[in-house]
């Protein structure tokens, strides 16, 4: 590749670098917290079933990420443009790759999130004003098929408000974002350092501590994992060693998207300043925070609740299970704010980085034109509208819930009962997500022989190995996901093939941005 494409992308296309370390570290940080620390804990209990397995999930999520973000440090380093992944995609392979992937990004992994986390604050909004409900309807429910619905809830309302609000003033410049992302990411990182401390020195319980260390590392009361293909049989974790495996490895789809987000850093790689350094750094700095605080916050858990409790945490929320046995009845509405804090940070990081995707796509003819340009802030305006337009369309389909014989699933008052359809494209997102990650980090060993020569101002840490360990895990988690729970897998691979007859019609049609 000549010097002149290797430029920074402040010189190709307008871009301010105004990210210096700690901002980067804020981003990674800010994007991976949001609401899932505070809930997935319930279900990894039901499925692996001991306060040893909990820890250990954990564990294993916080090695696969760091291992991930020191690969990821390398080809930062090495190609410090916005767009990130999907340029380290494009040259390791070729456009069509990189552009599965900003597609995917666009379709489900991005905005699927954003949906979701902004559902979330207004959930927990909900705590604090009861009139915010999932059934406060402005719109009913209108039936579309056997499976899916749209309405428009005051949930769902405040939730595209909050989307329309983050987008407009990520659209002000970077400056805005930033302080926002740095003002929100501070706060809730320092309430969740608090519920650890409440949980491990107030909270600590002697009858949970007895119940989660005395049989550390003995599954008890765990769910059945029933697969999606009929010849292959149910098991738990109790099942022997193979059964326990199994279930350990579902169980990662919780905590790897809790801890998802941290390659949003690399989008903006535009805006960084030194990106060489700083990318790399922040990319360590920012997983090994955030995971360190994971795991402590599991430990506050289990030290605060007996198993038996976090298993069956109303509404799985396990963080206000913790701190209403702390703090009585006002825990539930700490713990609401704490978790609208973190999703509102957790969305403006996300909000902030997507759109640079979308604007490296387009400066390659890829994506529509309009979202390469940038405005007179120096952010590309239509890349984050457009953005926002999809993440709050997903928030409109609901799914209508079935019980096992088929009927509708209905609530007291004898309503049917209705999901949210991100909820399943959330499911969808994980594995999509895992190709990506290690379609990448291949990449790595490809580029390391294509372009042996290419500065490379940070090399990976324990390459080739620690590279080798993080695509070796990551696919046995895959191929686990494609065999038990295949009705969420399968979709998921088939929103990434959509994009094949999407990018020769772009190529075809398509116009490359210039200027």
């Amino acid at each position: 590749m000549s010097k002149t494409s290797n430029l920074p992308q402040e010189q190709e296309g307008g871009f301010v670098r105004g990210l210096g370390l700690l901002d980067s570290t804020m981003i990674v940080a800010g994007s991976m917290i949001g609401s899932g620390i505070f809930i997935v804990s319930a279900d990894i209990t039901r499925q692996v079933g001991s306060g040893g397995w909990l820890m250990l999930v954990w564990a294993v999520t916080g090695l696969l990420t760091i291992s991930a973000a020191l690969s990821y440090g390398e080809l930062s380093a090495m190609m410090p443009k916005a767009g990130g992944q999907y340029v380290y995609l494009r040259e390791a392979y070729s456009p069509l790759w990189g552009f599965l992937y900003g597609w995917t990004l666009f379709l489900v992994i991005q905005t699927g999130t954003i949906a979701a986390v902004a559902v979330a604050f207004s959930r927990f909004l909900g705590v604090l004003v009861p009139s915010i409900s999932p059934t406060t309807w402005i719109i009913k429910p209108i039936n579309l098929s056997y499976n899916y619905a749209v309405s428009l809830s005051t949930q769902q309302l405040v939730a595209i408000l909050l989307l329309v609000v983050l987008t407009f003033l990520n659209t002000r410049g970077l400056k805005l974002g930033k302080l926002i992302q740095n003002i929100f990411t501070s706060a809730k990182t320092a309430s969740l350092i608090i519920l650890i401390l409440l949980g491990v020195i107030v909270g600590r319980n002697s009858e949970a501590i007895s119940a989660n260390f005395t049989n550390f590392w003995t599954p008890e009361k765990v769910s059945n994992i029933q697969p999606d293909l009929s010849f292959v049989s149910s098991i738990s974790a109790t099942d022997g060693i193979y059964g326990l495996f199994i279930a350990f490895c579902v169980a990662q789809v919780g905590s790897l998207f809790s801890a998802d987000a941290w390659n949003n850093i690399t989008f903006t790689a535009g805006e960084v300043k030194n990106p060489q350094k700083n990318i790399p750094l922040s990319l360590v700095a920012g997983t090994g925070l955030v995971i360190v605080l994971y795991l402590l916050a599991n430990l506050a858990y289990l030290v605060t609740l007996p198993l038996s409790v976090i298993q069956q945490a109303p509404d799985d929320r396990v963080g206000t299970a913790a701190l209403q046995s702390i703090v009585g009845g006002a825990g539930a509405s700490i713990m609401a704010v704490a978790i609208m804090i973190s999703t509102f940070g957790c969305n403006n990081g996300l909000i902030l980085a997507g759109a640079r995707v979308y604007y490296a796509m387009a400066r390659d003819g890829l994506f529509f034109s309009a979202t390469g340009k940038l405005n007179e802030k120096h952010v590309p305006a239509y890349g984050l509208v457009l953005q926002c337009i999809w993440a709050a369309i997903l928030v409109l389909p609901r799914t209508r819930l079935r019980g096992a014989s088929g009927t509708p699933s209905l609530d007291a008052n004898g309503m049917e009962l209705y999901g949210n359809l991100y909820s399943n494209l959330l499911d969808y997102v994980v594995i999509s997500v895992l190709i990506f990650y290690v379609l990448t980090i291949v990449g790595l060993f490809i580029l390391r022989y294509k372009r042996p020569d290419a500065e490379r101002p940070y090399k990976a840490f324990g390459y080739p190995f620690i590279p080798i360990l993080y695509i070796v895990a990551a696919s046995v988690i895959m191929l686990v996901l494609l065999i038990y729970k295949t009705q969420t897998t399968w979709p998921g691979i088939v929103i990434v093939l959509t994009g094949f007859p999407v990018y020769f019609l772009w190529q075809k049609f398509g116009s490359k941005t210039t200027g």
